[in-house]
Order: structure tokens, then C-alpha cells, then sequence
């Protein structure tokens, strides 16, 4: 763990990605394709698990390691509390800004946090749902967003001891940019990985881990690309097949595929179902009551019409994403589209509802849509928060400008044709393809057109009176293009804004560049889940406001057990999103009791 900085050094520590800076734009695309190109020929999946050649057994051996009398009672055992309860934790999405994740490891980190009433304990078990880092996977990236904010807010104990609560995780999207370098390098280490108090005991980017003796935890890797490589499957297979009858699954993905089910192309709970279906072919008293994902940076909790929860919660320090467009339905029993859940074992999920404190039925999202709709309008200050974009589209304005001011017929006909094919070819890889999507374009290629040509004629007029001419000699097209540059990106990040915001609240679009146009680290929130014999309940723990930089002090007083490194000026806030949600995961049926 590197040194804690002073509080000035600390203000260089990364903040929230700004997702629409144009640098970083092109080195994101540089490295989805190349994830693409080389991706699917260089599956490194497939070479640890060739560098892991072990006998089923000790797969299994591994997953009951932390059981009392495994393999790693010397290292760490799964412990209850006096009241018989096994806790664990779930934060997904949680390498971005310093702030927002140093916040949530806070919470995570304090051995006993009270919750709106309720006394929760830290979990024996950290699992991390994907996304350990924004924006890229680097090794710089995994210090400064990942090891440093978590080792300094649960501080390591002693360096050379290798008892401590283990941490698994799966990878994301982001982890998976570089090929997975780096994750596997991390927490696939067999010097195990220290972070801060936590230890890393995983060999490969997939894992199961036995709880109790009636739950299990599995954290799935499709990949970029959906998908199940044959090494993964052969190694659930092998735990589901030593595993006791009527054992209970949390089954956690790097995506909420339920919540992907109508994007185009999505293949993304068909591979979930895909490991659900190998653990219940080879045992088929083996249950899943409850599907755990980030991915997508908000809280939402569907219900199965038997009682499965499918819970997302992405909100361990990545920019927050809204609410308002969530479905209150999801159809799952679609065999013609491949979305299916176990052959049909959950046919229809249905948005959670829970009571709030004055008895009114609340729906399980955060933040609420009413919230999400309120965020939204920030796009209209989209030029405030992405200078850099606004500049790049003033440099389109002054090209396209230049093209009408010098040959006014074509160039009225060439422009907006222009700017249709550069938005459609935008909207089309953001949502597919459709008539909805080329209408959208059309429509907002012409409004940009209307303000192009208003801005060249104008302008035009303007450097006539002053200057004489509209374009030439060389001053005039100096000035000509600094007043485009400057006023059409003005104009140009205005309308840009106004359109995610209008296909955001009202045409279910472009849900993800309206929220990341404004990069909120507000509403983080991660899961404390608590276990007993059938019966599991999930406290979804939020925390609405994320101190500023400036609100970090050094801990002189040692607060906090272990105490972290910095604590905020006035103390954390963090309250139940919805009541605690109890599942009784019988051996007849799933019931759930929120």
C-alpha cells in the first residue's frame, strides 16, 4: 500500500472520469477495439486455467476453504456472530473518482456500522461485482482508484500476516479492456494480494466460495463478449456436483442481464442462465434465490413470480445512473429470443416495492425516479461540465461553416447530411438500429443545421460590416473561425445536452451519455447481507452526499475500529435504501418477505 499523501498531495488523486474528454474518448475506442480484434484470440481464461491444473477435488476444496476445518482455517474461517448470522459483503462499479470510493470503504471497512436502527456487522466475506477501475484497466488505475482508497480506509493490521477477511471478485467491462493483465495479476496472485486488511485468495477470474452449510456464493466472468469459456463451465460443473442437495446459490454476473433483456444484441443473461442451468443440470435440488450485479450505477430490486430477488447494485463509486427509465415488469420467458431463467423456473419479474417510514408504498430504485428526472435536467449545463466536447463540436461547426459560407447552395444541403450521418452512426452504436433511432437522428441533425446556418449567416454579416468581406483575407477567416469555435460549440453543447435530455426522459435512450455527461458521485450505496440456515436478508446501504475533497482530515484521533487513514470533516450519513429484504429460501418453494 503506498503511503498516505499529505491533504494537499491527496487533491491529486484521481476524480470522477470525465467521460466526455476527447482524449480519453479516442484512447477508449483505441481499446475497445482492440478488446475486439484480440479479445476473442487471446482469452486469458483459457491460460490460467491451463497454468491451474487441478483435480476436481481441490476445486472443491478450495471453495470450502474458509469453512471451519478447510483448507484456510489458519488464514481466515467463516465466522458467525453470537446470534448465529454469517455477514458478507457485495460493491460493484467502485474504482472511479478518490472520494465516492473512499467513502463506501469507509463503511465497509468499520467492523460494526448502525443503519437506520439496525446493527450490522463487517462482512467475513467482500465480494466485488465487477468494474474495479474507471476508465481503463492500467496498473496505475488499480493503485490509485482501487488499493489505495481501500487500504487506507481499512488499514492493514500487519503485513505479514495472512489472516484477514477475503476478497473475491469478478471482472468487468473496464477490468477486461487490457486483456485482463492486470485483475489477474492482482487477485489471481498466489502471494495474495493485500488490500488494506482484506486478502485475496482467488486463482482465477471466476470463483465459488461455500458460506454455510446450506449457501454458497459464485461470482461468474462472461468476458466482453457474453460469453462461457469451456474451462469455466467444467469448473462450476465440478462444484455443483460435490455440492450438498438443497444447497442455496448467490449468484452474482458482471451484468444485470434481466435488465438487458430488450437492448439488441445483449446476450448478456443468457449467459447467466447459462451458469444457472449447469449447476441445477448436474443438481437439480440446487437453488438460486438471489442475482446480485452492477454494471449498471444504480439500485434496483426485481421479485420472480417464485420469489427470486434480482437485485443491481452498481454504486460503489462510478458516475450514478438514473431510475426514471426503469421497466416495472420484465419478461423472462422469451425461449425464441434465448431469455429464459432455468427453463423456466421465473417467468416474470416485477419491480420491489417496500414501505417507507410514513407507511406509503415505495418502489425499490435509488435514486427515486422523481430524483433521476431532477438530475437529468443538469444536462442543460452540459457545456459547463464538457468544455473539451463542446470544443470539438465548434471545430465541426467552423468546418461545416466554412463549407456553407464558401459555397452556399451545396454546402445547405451537404451539412445537414453530414451531421445525420455522424448522429445516426453515434445513436446507432449507442441503441441499435431502428426507424426510431434514424428518425431521432434526422430530427437532431436538423436542429443543429438551423443553428449552423443561423451562426454563418450572422457571423457573416457581422465580419461584412467590420471587415468588409466574409470569409477572406486571412484575418477575417482567423476571426471567422474563432467565433464559430467559441459561439457554435456554445450552441452545439447546448442542443447536444437538450438531446439527451429529451431522449433520456421521454424516447428511453441514451440513458447512459446523459448521466456520465455529468459524472455524479452522489447516492453510492453497496449490500451487507446477512445469513442463517434458509434464510438470507439483504440491507441495501446507501449514502446520499459524498464529502468534497476538501472535507478529508487526517484521523489524529484514531476513530473508527480498525481507524482509517482520513475521515470526513462531519461524519458519514448512510441510511437503509429500503427496509432489510428477507428471503426464506425453503426446500419447497422460494418465498420472500420484504
Amino acid at each position: 500500500m503506498t503511503k498516505p499523501p499529505t491533504l494537499e498531495k491527496l487533491g491529486k488523486y484521481p476524480k470522477m472520469t470525465p467521460w466526455f474528454n476527447p482524449i480519453l474518448l479516442g484512447r477508449l475506442l483505441w481499446r475497445v477495439i482492440l478488446s475486439d480484434v484480440f479479445g476473442q484470440y487471446a482469452d486469458r481464461r483459457l491460460i490460467v486455467a491451463a497454468l491451474d491444473p487441478v483435480h476436481d477435488d481441490d476445486l472443491v476444496e478450495r471453495a470450502r476453504q474458509f469453512m471451519p476445518g478447510g483448507s484456510s482455517s489458519d488464514a481466515w474461517t467463516f465466522t458467525p456472530d453470537d446470534d448465529g448470522y454469517l455477514w458478507i459483503d457485495f460493491v460493484a462499479d467502485l474504482g472511479d473518482g478518490f472520494d465516492s470510493t473512499y467513502a463506501v470503504a469507509s463503511l465497509l471497512s468499520q467492523e460494526t456500522l448502525l443503519v437506520d436502527g439496525h446493527h450490522t456487522r463487517r462482512g467475513q466475506l467482500l465480494a466485488m461485482g465487477g468494474d474495479e477501475v474507471y476508465p481503463r484497466a492500467s496498473t496505475e488505475a488499480y493503485l490509485r482508484r482501487l488499493r489505495d482508497p481501500y487500504g487506507w480506509a481499512f488499514p492493514d493490521p500487519d503485513i505479514n500476516l495472512l489472516k484477514g477477511p477475503p476478497v473475491y471478485a469478478i471482472p468487468g467491462n473496464h477490468d477486461w479492456y487490457d486483456g485482463l493483465v492486470v485483475f489477474l495479476a492482482l487477485f489471481s496472485r498466489r502471494e495474495h494480494l493485500h488490500l488494506g486488511g482484506w486478502r485475496t485468495h482467488q486463482r482465477r477470474s471466476y470463483f465459488a466460495l461455500q458460506l454455510t452449510n446450506a449457501w454458497w456464493i459464485w461470482g461468474m466472468d462472461s468476458q466482453l463478449d457474453d460469453d462461457v469459456d469451456q474451462p469455466q463451465k467444467d469448473y462450476f460443473t465440478a462444484i455443483a456436483k460435490k455440492m450438498d442437495r438443497h444447497s442455496k446459490i448467490i449468484l452474482c454476473g458482471p451484468e444485470p442481464g434481466w435488465l438487458y433483456t430488450m437492448k439488441k444484441g445483449s446476450n448478456s443473461f443468457a449467459a447467466m442462465d447459462y451458469i444457472a442451468l449447469i449447476a441445477t443440470d448436474q443438481n437439480r435440488d440446487l437453488t438460486f434465490p438471489l442475482v446480485l450485479s452492477g454494471d449498471t450505477h444504480h439500485y434496483s430490486r426485481y421479485v420472480g413470480n417464485e420469489g427470486t430477488q434480482f437485485i443491481t447494485s452498481g454504486g460503489g463509486g462510478a458516475f450514478l445512473h438514473p431510475t426514471h427509465q426503469v421497466e416495472q415488469t420484465v419478461n423472462l420467458d422469451r425461449p425464441t429470443d434465448n431469455i429464459q431463467w432455468i427453463r423456466g423456473r421465473v417467468t416474470t419479474l416485477a419491480l420491489g416495492k417496500s414501505m417507507a417510514g410514513n407507511n406509503e408504498e415505495r418502489e425499490a430504485v435509488y435514486p427515486s425516479r422523481a430524483d433521476s428526472l431532477r438530475m437529468l435536467a443538469g444536462n442543460f449545463k452540459f457545456v459547463a461540465y464538457n468544455p473539451g466536447f463542446a470544443l470539438v463540436l465548434g471545430v465541426l461547426y467552423w468546418l461545416l461553416g466554412l463549407l456553407v459560407a464558401l459555397d452556399p447552395t451545396d454546402g445547405r444541403l451537404l451539412a445537414p447530411a453530414l451531421l445525420f450521418a455522424g448522429f445516426w452512426g453515434y445513436t446507432k452504436n449507442q441503441e441499435g438500429g431502428g426507424w426510431k433511432i434514424f428518425l431521432v437522428s434526422g430530427v437532431n441533425a436538423l436542429f443543429h443545421s438551423f443553428a449552423l446556418f443561423l451562426l454563418v449567416d450572422i457571423l457573416a454579416s457581422l465580419n461584412l460590416h467590420w471587415f468588409g468581406t466574409t470569409i477572406w483575407p486571412r484575418p477575417v477567416f482567423l476571426t471567422f473561425a474563432v467565433e464559430m469555435i467559441l459561439i457554435g460549440g456554445l450552441a452545439a453543447g447546448f442542443l447536444f445536452g437538450a438531446y439527451l435530455y429529451v431522449t433520456s426522459r421521454w424516447l428511453k435512450m441514451n440513458h447512459n451519455d446523459a448521466f456520465s455527461s455529468m459524472r455524479l458521485n452522489s447516492h453510492r450505496h453497496f449490500l451487507r447481507i446477512r445469513i442463517k440456515d434458509d434464510e438470507v436478508t439483504i440491507y441495501p446501504i446507501a449514502l446520499d452526499q459524498v464529502p468534497l475533497r476538501s472535507q478529508w482530515r487526517f484521523n489524529t484521533g484514531n476513530v473508527g475500529t480498525p481507524p482509517p487513514v482520513y475521515v470526513p470533516s462531519e461524519p458519514l450519513k448512510p441510511h437503509l435504501i429500503e427496509h432489510p429484504i428477507t428471503i426464506r429460501a425453503t426446500v419447497s418453494a422460494l418465498r420472500s418477505t420484504p
